[in-house]
């Protein structure tokens, strides 16, 4: 690899021109399929095969009106009165002209949905006056029927008397009292018809008192759930989309916002819910920007020209762009996440600039020592690039890595990272040395480039004094002449770390890292809800509003689904349902129920489900796996089967198959760790400590995390307006990431220390000297990365902002902690048994030579 890339960077370097071009090409071609290829990008987040996703295809198969997308549009007047007959009637309005607009399936208008429960009410309470009227008639007419009973029974008794008495009476007598017997049954023929139908009207009267009562039982269950605020001031529009959320255009949405934002009412404040307002967003801003000068200023002050300093911006930006655009040429294919090609950007700029700093700085390096710029560009490239190589491959590895999840969202993210990581390599392999070769010697100060002279000069003269016959072996340190000499004289005045320093350093490194993970404890995971939106934004306030005028839980409500008895007929149906809703209503935290709907066949039956507080809530987590318990509730003598779904469920479930896949990622990451560095150095306790640090490292990250976005703490420093649970697949993606630029930071300095223990010197000394050697490159990239990544810390968009934020922190703390305290504290604390390894595995094990140390004694830099 490393001669290969020689070749690569030397042909680069003489064909400067036609490898630009080359690059020009791609970067067009990328473009061009941009253009055709772009499909837009989602800001949802969804796994298939969840509990939530079983309800919303049984919602699709059996009430499909609900199995779309939805959302809020909240007014509220602006100095907190009652809306005026004005501003309601133009919220209505507004609200009845949205029914046009693209994939809007219905617009509620809150203000009839108020007249309807209102009028409701009143019908209710009319048919419970009706009732009771109609049971003082019924039970009037029954005593009428009574006494006349009570008449005719008394008669029947005087007859019976008569006809006692009249045993021998002529027969003209007998038949009188026939007659009357005959007037009697008659009498008792009509009253048994006029007592059936008065039971017919007691049982008609008692159905609709049934009825009324299930209605008002009903009403009254679903008293908390309301769209306009008690005192009138705030009105809530619920607008339901044909689209599934995760199927739902942006243009969609954006049609509604201009839709009621397009006329304002006056004295009237609009805001639409997370839903709806949460929109794409910008991948590039004013904090990356004063991200990429940071590096810049870091790379101007490393390699001391500006010339030089550019480079590793401009292969950075290229990378970026082809790497990003590529990626979302493909989002008409595939569904991407809005924080896709976000994370390759970010990746994109720190690995695009640090790895073509590895080079540069090498190549620069190499001149100021004598060296000819070609042969320089092709050692630099075959020594530091294959390094580079290496380093690109662990970050990749880890980034495909996130496939073994199984979650799609994030294996997705992984494969477009880890081609944006790629195309950094290649550029940085490709295009760095070609921006070299056109450079030149001015890729050095004015001073350095007189160093240079000086040192070619100087190693000329040596030159001539040797016998040119000889076949000399020159040592690597050595070949560059007197420059060469001075470094080695530099090397043997480095000390090794004192045993007592050592014993300090690590202790304190690994109790300092420990405290700060502590917070990870306590850490909870979940999607961002509008309270997490930047302060003044459409989501902020519409979750704000809400959240003040309707309730916490207003801004989370569950839609819960049961399955019903095939046997139901039109009068058992509402009682069951309000059975359901009772039952409901019983488990702790439920605020309101009210049914919403039932399928046509009469089997599912929907209900909103108004929690107590919000949708990030532990409170609602906990009502969320209380009612998917099997039995949570029942009905007769049997179980009810339910099933939950709603905003807050999906965020859930999303969360909890997250928090499941992540030790097996982890594992699966700590493995590859182990086994690539065993290879690369040799040696069971460097990979041992490298792993060790790495854990320590990414759980004080974690802990940092929670402090800042779950705790509050120092949260108006970095104007995060709210906390709330963690953002669910950061800490996957933090492991992944983090893992690759660890492995690269160890690569840099343990090589170091293996070549100076392998060429002799002993091992701790050998550490000092590794340390000193790499410590330079390791202290810029990782200035650069946190500068890079930290400057995403500023987005609007909460996602981003704790990625780029986690990101920062971790390359920071495993940089400057692990990797520059405790990592050569430990390895001075092993000594030589830091090296061991098992002869035969030592045999086994394929050479892996990363600083391409054979290259540099096949060519000569002079």
């Amino acid at each position: 690899m490393a001669e290969l890339l020689y070749r690569l960077g030397k042909g680069a370097a003489r064909r400067a021109w036609l490898t630009i071009l080359a690059w020009i090409v791609v970067l067009a071609a990328t473009v061009g399929g941009f253009a055709i290829g772009f499909g837009g990008l989602t800001s949802s987040f969804d796994i298939p095969d969840t509990p939530s996703g079983t309800v919303v295809a049984e919602l699709e198969d059996k009430l499909p009106d609900f199995a779309g997308a939805s959302g809020q549009v909240v007014f509220r007047s602006d100095d907190g009165t009652a809306l005026t007959d004005a501003q309601q009637s133009a919220i209505s309005d507004l609200a009845a002209d949205a029914h046009d607009l693209p994939d809007v399936a219905d617009v509620v208008d809150p203000f009839a949905t108020e007249q309807e429960r209102a009028d409701q009410a009143a019908q209710l309470e009319a048919a419970a006056a009706q009732v009771a009227d109609g049971r003082a008639q019924v039970d009037a007419g029954q005593q009428q029927l009574d006494a006349a009973t009570a008449e005719l029974d008394a008669a029947q008794q005087q007859l019976d008397a008569a006809r006692a008495q009249a045993a021998d009476a002529p027969a003209e007598q007998l038949a009188m009292l026939d007659a009357q017997q005959t007037q009697l049954e008659a009498g008792r023929d009509q009253l048994a018809q006029q007592q059936a139908q008065l039971d017919s009207a007691r049982a008609e009267l008692e159905s609709g008192a049934e009825q009324a009562e299930v209605g008002s039982a009903l009403l009254a269950l679903a008293d908390g759930i309301r769209v306009v605020s008690e005192d009138g001031s705030t009105a809530i529009v619920n607008v339901s989309f044909t689209e599934p959320r995760m199927e739902l255009a942006q243009e969609s949405k954006d049609a509604v916002i201009e839709h009621f934002t397009a006329t304002p009412i006056e004295g009237v404040e609009v805001a639409f819910s997370t839903d709806i307002a949460q929109g794409v967003p910008e991948i590039l801003g004013v904090g990356e920007a004063i991200g990429v000068a940071i590096a810049a200023v870091v790379l101007l002050i490393m390699l001391g020209s500006i010339l030089a300093a550019s480079f590793p911006i401009i292969t950075a930006l290229v990378g970026v762009a082809i790497g990003v655009l590529g990626t979302l040429a493909f989002s008409g294919v595939v569904q991407m996440a809005s924080v896709t090609p976000v994370l390759g950007v970010m990746l994109g700029l720190a690995v695009g600039i640090d790895y073509s700093l590895f080079i540069v700085n090498r190549h620069r390096t190499q001149l100021l020592q004598g060296a000819e710029v070609h042969e320089s560009i092709g050692i630099a490239n075959g020594t530091s690039g294959n390094a580079v190589v290496f380093a690109g491959s662990t970050v990749i590895v880890a980034l495909l890595a996130l496939n073994v999840t199984g979650i799609p969202f994030l294996g997705l993210m992984g494969n477009s990272a880890a081609a944006c990581v790629a195309i950094a390599v290649l550029i940085a392999v490709s295009l760095t040395p070609a921006l070299l070769g056109l450079a030149g010697m001015r890729v050095l100060s004015r001073k350095g480039r007189e160093r240079a002279e000086r040192a070619r000069a100087a190693f000329a003269a040596s030159a001539s004094a040797l016998d040119t016959d000889a076949d000399i072996d020159i040592a690597p340190s050595t070949r560059t002449g007197t420059a060469g000499t001075r470094a080695d004289a530099r090397r043997t005045r480095v000390r090794a770390m004192g045993t007592g320093r050592a014993v300090l350093t690590a202790l304190v490194s690994i109790v300092a890292l420990l405290i700060v993970a502590i917070p990870a404890l306590s850490m909870r995971l979940g999607l961002p809800d509008g309270g997490s939106e930047p302060h003044g934004s459409y989501a902020e306030r519409a979750y704000t509003i809400v959240a003040e005028e309707f309730g916490e839980g207003a801004n989370g409500a569950l839609l819960v689904t049961a399955e019903l008895p095939a046997s139901l007929d039109d009068t058992a149906l509402p009682a069951t349902q309000r059975e359901i809703a009772q039952a409901l209503s019983e488990v702790d935290d439920v605020v309101a129920v009210a049914p919403i709907a039932t399928s046509p066949d009469g089997t599912l039956a929907a209900f909103q489900v108004l929690p107590g507080e919000g949708p990030n809530s532990a409170s609602t987590e906990q009502l969320v796996r209380e009612l998917r318990t099997p039995g949570a509730i029942a009905i007769g003598s049997g179980d009810v089967e339910l099933g939950v779904a709603g905003q807050a469920a999906i965020n859930i479930d999303i969360s909890e198959s997250l928090q499941n896949v992540l030790p097996v990622y982890l594992a699966v990451v700590v493995g590859l760790s182990l086994l690539i560095m065993i290879v690369v150095f040799r040696s069971f306790l460097v990979p041992l400590i490298a792993t060790g640090g790495f854990i320590l490292s990414i759980f004080a990250t974690f802990g940092a995390v929670v402090a800042l976005f779950q705790w509050g703490w120092l949260a108006p420093v970095f104007g995060i307006a709210s906390t709330g649970p963690i953002l669910s697949f950061l800490p996957v993606i933090l492991i992944g990431i983090l893992f690759g630029l660890a492995m690269d930071y160890q690569l840099f300095l343990s090589s170091g220390m293996r070549e100076a223990f392998v060429h002799g010197s002993p091992a701790r000394l050998a550490v000092a000297q590794g340390f000193r050697a790499g410590r330079s490159v390791v202290i810029a990239a990782g200035l650069i990365m946190v500068a890079v990544f930290g400057g995403f810390v500023f987005s609007e968009s909460m996602i981003i902002r704790s990625l780029g934020f986690g990101l920062a922190f971790g390359v920071l703390v495993d940089a400057f902690v692990v990797r520059l305290l405790l990592m050569p504290a430990l390895m001075h604390l092993l000594g030589r048994s830091a090296w061991w390894i098992p002869r035969w595995l030592d045999r086994v094990l394929p050479n892996v030579d990363v600083e391409g140390a054979a290259l540099e004694r096949r060519h000569h830099l002079h």
